[in-house]
């Protein structure tokens, strides 16, 4: 009884959570926005072509324009500020340095000012290229709504963004300043279902100095998979540093599914923050639900990505429609 009694509530939270975009700025923001605008082309499927194309021959796209998504619009809403080149910019952010998928959005874009010069913002094309990435990799097809504009303003001063490292309250307390709930969150970290990170990220906090103990591995590791690392892919030597390490098993490491909550069951966790989230019990329920209900994941992914990518977005006459993604008109 109590588990069903939570399957309605969080069923409810995100009910109630996408009903309420209607009633915040976002307003403005409208499916097919851009219908009719474009001379005789049709944005969304331009961008879609130009998005399978490259998903064609890169698959880890989809991760890139994941995490491109999530730094751009978790810094000052979804509005381009990340993709300005420069001196202080947001690109230039420590945490910032590693971002890629910036060729395939001024790839887009390119091609867009092509067929109707100075319509269609770039960060409206993040959203619009991270939601037909997601598609291809087998995650949920989702309708976005689109009319954004591009802001004049980029400081690396901005960007503060989660750390790998934190406690599940940690995570649960900085995605709330984006408007997510605590189960929002937990869906939310599921894109990490996709991409990789390097050993550099879990070598001292995890493997080899878990509590600041020399040599001491996290406990709460599966012994087998901190095994695995320790001898084949993170050997405690500095030139292993930048080694990768899939945030999922390899085999769905390019898949959005729910498996990411299956190796959290397990303890086979990678990123410190991914694994805090099943030892907490105020998280652990979700990913046990989600875990076992891809379509309820699969749901409840697509709606938590549309939530994001209407956070403090810029409308109407605000902000530009940038020429170039990578500079201020």
């Amino acid at each position: 009884m109590a588990s069903a009694a939570r399957m309605w509530a969080s069923a409810l939270m995100v009910v109630l959570a996408v009903l309420s975009l209607a009633a915040s700025g976002s307003a403005q923001l409208r499916y097919g926005f851009y219908k009719g605008k474009c001379n005789a082309s049709d944005v969304e499927a331009v961008v879609q072509g130009i998005v399978k194309a490259r998903f064609a021959r890169e698959a880890p796209i989809v991760a890139y324009l994941l995490r491109l998504q999530f730094h751009e619009c978790a810094v000052n809403g979804c509005d381009g500020g990340l993709l300005i080149d420069g001196p202080g910019t947001e690109k230039t952010a420590g945490p910032n340095l590693s971002v890629k998928g910036y060729d395939l959005i001024a790839a887009i874009k390119a091609e867009l000012e092509r067929r109707c010069p100075g319509v269609v913002s770039c960060s409206d094309i993040e959203i619009l290229a991270t939601r037909d990435a997601v598609a291809l990799a087998g995650g949920p097809a989702y309708a976005v709504r689109t009319g954004r504009r591009d802001r004049r303003q980029s400081r690396a001063s901005d960007v503060k963004l989660p750390a790998a490292d934190y406690t599940a309250a940690q995570a649960v307390a900085y995605f709330s300043r984006l408007g997510m709930t605590a189960y929002e969150t937990v869906v939310l970290l599921g894109a990490h279902t996709v991409g990789a990170t390097h050993c550099s990220a879990i070598k001292n906090s995890r493997l080899y100095g878990y509590g600041g103990k020399p040599g001491a591995t996290d406990p709460r590791m599966d012994p087998a998979t901190a095994s695995v690392y320790k001898k084949w892919v993170c050997p405690n030597v500095s030139s292993s540093d930048g080694n990768a390490v899939f945030l999922d098993d390899q085999w769905s490491a390019l898949k959005v599914d729910n498996h990411y909550y299956k190796n959290l069951q397990l303890h086979r966790g990678v990123l410190p923050c991914d694994q805090n989230l099943y030892s907490d019990g105020s998280t652990r329920w979700i990913i046990d639900q989600l875990a076992s209900n891809s379509g309820l994941f699969q749901s409840a992914f697509g709606q938590v990505l549309v939530k994001l990518s209407e956070v403090n977005v810029l409308t109407g006459a605000q902000g530009e429609i940038r020429k170039v993604c990578n500079k201020f008109n």
